[in-house]
């Protein structure tokens, strides 16, 4: 199974800013379906955000218009800008692979974590 690598996460405060980022050897992400999920504290892993082949994105209703996905110039990477972050979005964010019909195909990794202070 493909095994994705999450980085950038920290503390940032209400209503700040702040990119993750997301890799995997051996994929090229713009070929693929990608997603971002989150799990936060004492609630069930969700979907935050997904982006197409083709480039085109879907978002959860609780993150609509304030988060971006898009894949890095290099194809290597795919990106979460998180903007006007509200203390609800702490949680420990993970990409993955999905097939068409939506089901995971990677292995999950360690997450990172983005915690925001109110």
């Amino acid at each position: 199974q493909v095994r994705l690598v999450e980085s950038g996460g920290g503390l940032v405060q209400a209503g700040g800013s702040r990119r993750v980022s997301c890799t995997a050897r051996g994929i090229i992400f713009s070929h693929n379906f990608v997603a971002w999920y989150r799990q936060g504290p004492g609630k069930q892993r969700e979907l935050v955000a997904r982006i197409a082949p083709g480039g085109g994105t879907t978002y959860a209703d609780s993150v609509k218009d304030r988060f971006i996905i898009s894949i890095g110039d290099d194809k290597d990477s795919v990106t979460l800008q998180m903007n006007n972050l509200k203390p609800e979005d702490t949680a420990v964010y993970y990409c993955n692979i999905l097939s068409r019909q939506g089901l995971v195909l990677g292995s999950w990794g360690q997450g990172t974590q983005v915690t925001v202070s109110s």
